[in-house]
């Protein structure tokens, strides 16, 4: 009878967050009213012993250095100098300002990896442009509000740390594994806007040959070095050091968030306010996400101790469910509550209940936290609370309609679903990398 209270507890915990309580308190309270119900004050000794034990995961630490080196960049310029540089080099070709917000959308996301940070810095600055060359606001909104979301799969990621840790797997395997996924889904991208532009041209024209001129003669040699040499540096010594294996993430997050504020002393952005500014909000994100890490390993410690793994096990195996069908079902399910709740809360809800089935099953973990993280990628997208369509619409100019802003993503979130199926039936695109590294 308590597996069915675990799957209770699951559900009443969905409906509260949807309801709109807190998720950590949400994730934490429940959990712990039923352990009273169920147990004792003194099972709860296990939940500290295992908070303990989590702030103690040296991996984990990676969060705040990743998060304080990605707000560091925004302050730098980077995102600026970038996007006029690309603009330079593609503005000419149809469609080419989209296609430059894509590649400096996978510059950030491999120096960066913040979300919020990149979508609302290319909204700010190519949003406009594009919309005064006469792009349809659907392809410059939708360009956008995707290209910004690449710092979930392109590594240093926050998302797969967070995988890593939840699946007990090596972060740097996730990193590796993530690299090809994440620049081919980046093609996947170009071709679409390159296929658009030939097929409505008037919908993504090219910039003026005036002003490509213009540019052109502040001194494109100096502009191409200043925008590219410094933020390749910085990728190469973070994940470079990674996949060379002379560091771990940690250490080469710790690298990387050095490197950046360097980046941002260059620039001659940095000051004392903008160092406070960042890590108050570096604190604040890691705050979040370590307060709904304590509620999950309440939830997860319940959960168990009333047998829902257990549970959920058996019913797998007993309803005879093949691994291909069990992973549509967990992939459909993450990729319902993006619609609904945020990525941490799915890395720390779900994650951890099916993480044990697929292992029992003897499926690779790596393999699934790519595909967890491709799916979680789209919850970002998807309406009606996609961060990156409020991140976009909060720095759109007004005459931007939230129908256009969702018409505009539809075409990206099916070129996710349809390269996620291609991952799944070609699991080599994941595997390609890290066994060439091993060779």
């Amino acid at each position: 009878m308590n597996e069915v209270w675990a799957l209770v507890l699951f559900g009443l915990i969905f409906i509260f967050i949807l309801w709109g309580f807190p998720v950590a308190f949400t994730l934490g309270g429940l959990s712990v009213i039923f352990g009273l119900i169920f147990f004792d004050a003194d099972f709860f000794y296990l939940v500290a012993l295992r908070i303990y034990g989590t702030m103690n995961n040296f991996v984990l630490i990676a969060v705040p250095l990743f998060v304080f080196m990605g707000i560091m960049l925004e302050k730098s310029g980077l995102a600026e100098s970038l996007l006029e540089t690309m603009a330079l080099i593609f503005g000419k070709f149809k469609g080419g300002l989209a296609v430059a917000v894509v590649l400096v959308g996978a510059m950030l996301a491999a120096s960066t990896g913040i979300v919020g940070a990149t979508v609302i810095t290319m909204g700010l600055i190519s949003l406009p442009t594009m919309l005064k060359r006469g792009f349809s606001p659907e392809l410059a909104t939708g360009t956008i509000a995707s290209a910004g979301t690449l710092g979930q799969i392109i590594p240093p990621s926050v998302v797969l740390v967070l995988l890593g840790s939840v699946l007990n797997v090596s972060v740097g395997d996730l990193f590796t594994a993530a690299v090809v996924p994440g620049v081919a889904l980046v093609f996947c991208y170009l071709a679409f806007i390159v296929g658009y532009a030939i097929v409505k041209p008037n919908k993504a024209p090219g910039m003026p040959e005036e002003e490509i001129r213009a540019f052109r003669e502040k001194g494109i040699t100096g502009q191409v070095v200043k925008a590219f040499v410094l933020p390749l540096l910085l990728i190469v010594a973070v994940l470079g050091s990674i996949f060379a294996g002379i560091a771990s993430p940690t250490e080469a997050a710790g690298v990387g968030a050095l490197g950046a504020t360097f980046l941002t002393i260059m620039s001659g952005k940095f000051n004392l306010d903008v160092l406070k500014g960042v890590m108050r909000e570096t604190t604040h994100l890691t705050t979040m996400v370590f307060t709904i890490l304590i509620g999950a390993t309440a939830f997860s410690l319940v959960f168990r101790a009333l047998g829902g793994d257990r549970f959920l096990i058996q019913l797998i195996e007993n309803s005879d469910l093949s691994v291909n069908a069990f992973l549509f079902v967990v992939m459909l399910a993450v990729f319902v509550a993006g619609f609904f709740i945020d990525f941490i809360e799915i890395i720390f809800i779900i994650v951890p209940v099916v993480a044990p089935i697929f292992a029992k099953l003897g499926v690779d973990l790596v393999w699934v936290g790519i595909l967890l993280a491709l799916n979680l990628q789209t919850s970002f997208l998807t309406p009606p609370f996609g961060f990156s369509l409020f991140y976009l619409k909060g720095v759109a100019p007004k005459h931007i309609t939230t129908g256009q802003l969702y018409r505009g993503i539809v075409p990206f979130v099916l070129i996710q679903l349809a390269f996620l199926l291609l991952v799944i039936l070609f699991p080599e695109i994941i595997s390609f990398l890290p066994n060439l590294l091993k060779k």
